[in-house]
């Protein structure tokens, strides 16, 4: 059976967009710490899930990239949750069907992690339907003040800390689990 690890990055405030959002993590320089976290991160993954949003974004940026990272990246297979997509490019597919539901078959056939990146309405459905394996927050040191919270509208769900990876630039990984 396959992980489902979900990979964010926040405010010390939890917001996880918006134009403040956007200007405060546009300061946080990127290391090799974070590079070698997301190396890590990915080393077993065999697909990305991604909401539509994200997707559209991220299938702008990253095949015009390079590194070790990006390559990864690029190189994965998308699953990508959406009523509304029907084409996709980038080694992509839209889930058919309901979404959680197709999550959870990719998790139930095959080995392996896949990893989430995004948030918003799909994010908080996995929660709910106790998809989610592992909760990795990268948390960067500046207030953003406004924008979109983590899990927004999601009701008390209890998290176990697993462990705390700290980049080197201010900005600390808290990697949670769902609470036994």
């Amino acid at each position: 059976m396959r992980k489902l690890i979900e990979y964010n990055h926040l405010s010390i405030d939890g917001m996880m967009s918006g134009d403040a959002w956007w200007a405060g993590q546009s300061k946080i320089v990127p290391n090799d710490n974070h590079f070698a976290y997301q190396l890590q991160l990915l080393s077993s993954a065999v697909g990305l899930v991604l909401g539509r949003a994200t997707y559209e974004g991220f299938s702008q940026t990253w095949p015009t990239m390079t590194g070790d990272v990006a390559d990864k990246i690029n190189a994965l297979p998308k699953y990508v949750a959406s009523s509304t997509l029907t084409d996709t490019t980038w080694n992509a597919e839209v889930l058919s069907g309901d979404a959680v539901e197709a999550v959870a078959r990719l998790k139930r056939d095959g080995d392996g992690t896949l990893i989430k990146y995004g948030n918003g309405l799909f994010s908080r459905a996995l929660v709910e339907a106790r998809l989610l394996d592992e909760l990795h927050l990268s948390v960067s040191p500046f207030v953003a003040g406004s924008g979109e919270s983590l899990l927004s509208g999601l009701g008390p769900t209890a998290l176990e800390l697993m462990n705390v990876t700290d980049l080197g630039n201010g900005t600390v990984v808290l990697a949670y689990r769902p609470a036994r």
